[in-house]
């Protein structure tokens, strides 16, 4: 990508807005404005039983509750692996005997350079939550089939939880044939 001009135009507590000119082909120079996140880590946890939880939570920005796999922010400096273990015992209060992961994606690459790295937990303990002062967080347990239903059907609208619902249940039929 041949970028110029760059420029940080916004600084923010969670986010930054950088502006550039990239040269789109023969089209020419185009200004575009990228936030720069520092990603994040999500992580399903499934139970013993093959249940999963999920979480309910106010999202603001959409002016909704949510149901959603436990996510947030990479510390500086911090790895993926502890940001999904850290956001599961502080947003559920489950500890994971082991994270499987299941990949990452683009949150939204037309504006965001996010990445969000997706794993499953498994051999889940449980202790107490510590969610943040700004958390208000349900956590809700369902049958796995319920919970991809819901995802299927758009009862589910949080992508990183689509897409992680999706992943574990193919991960499964896979490891069945």
């Amino acid at each position: 990508m041949n970028a110029d001009n760059r420029e940080i135009v916004f600084n923010g507590l969670v986010y930054d807005i950088e502006q550039m000119l990239v040269e789109i082909g023969s089209h020419g120079s185009h200004t575009f404005q990228i936030i720069r996140h520092p990603g994040g880590a999500g992580v399903l946890p499934v139970h013993a039983d093959g249940s999963v939880s999920l979480i309910r939570q106010l999202r603001p920005a959409v002016d909704a509750v949510l149901l959603e796999i436990p996510a947030g922010r990479l510390g500086p400096g911090e790895l993926p692996l502890h940001c999904a273990g850290r956001e599961l015992r502080e947003e559920t209060g489950m500890r994971a005997g082991r994270l499987v992961p299941l990949g990452m994606i683009h949150s939204s690459p037309g504006v965001f350079d996010e990445i969000v790295h997706l794993y499953a937990a498994t051999g889940i303990s449980q202790g107490e939550a510590e969610p943040e002062d700004d958390e208000e967080i349900e956590v809700v347990r369902m049958p796995f089939a319920e919970a991809l239903a819901m995802a299927a059907e758009g009862r589910i609208s949080d992508a990183k939880t689509i897409v992680t619902l999706f992943r574990w249940d193919q991960r499964c039929k896979m490891q069945t044939t």
